[in-house]
């Protein structure tokens, strides 16, 4: 039974940081992609960043390329999303989700097998 859990959302002021952290249980955490997703109402979920088994190739959306930075420690099975520089555009849910086997073609939320239930980010 895999399990994903998101912590650390909150509210922040424009041009804060948060760092949201991903754990996960029930699997050999280290053999699965994981990426980091968010949603609005009424707006489709889209993908944010990924980061590939052994974190040595990471992937960005162009709107937090050179804010958001992903990381991951597979001794603590945790992905973690620091988050620079926030602007109101980046309120959102934010989930994150996983698969296993490769990253880099996959950024699509049907690519991703397991997920989430959110952590709400709010700038203001």
């Amino acid at each position: 039974h895999v399990q994903l859990v998101e912590s650390g959302g909150g509210s922040v002021q424009a041009g804060g940081s948060l760092r949201l952290s991903c754990g996960a249980s029930g699997y050999i955490f280290s053999r699965f992609c994981v990426g980091w997703f968010r949603q609005t109402p009424g707006k489709e979920r889209e993908m944010v960043a990924r980061i590939v088994i052994d974190g040595g190739l990471t992937y960005y959306s162009n709107s937090v390329k050179g804010r958001f930075t992903i990381s991951r420690d597979n001794a603590k099975n945790t992905v973690y999303l620091q988050m620079n520089s926030l602007k109101p555009d980046d309120t959102a849910m934010y989930y994150c989700a996983a698969r296993s086997g490769g990253c880099a073609s996959y950024s699509l939320v049907a690519d991703y097998y397991y997920w989430g239930k959110g952590t709400q980010v709010t700038v203001s």
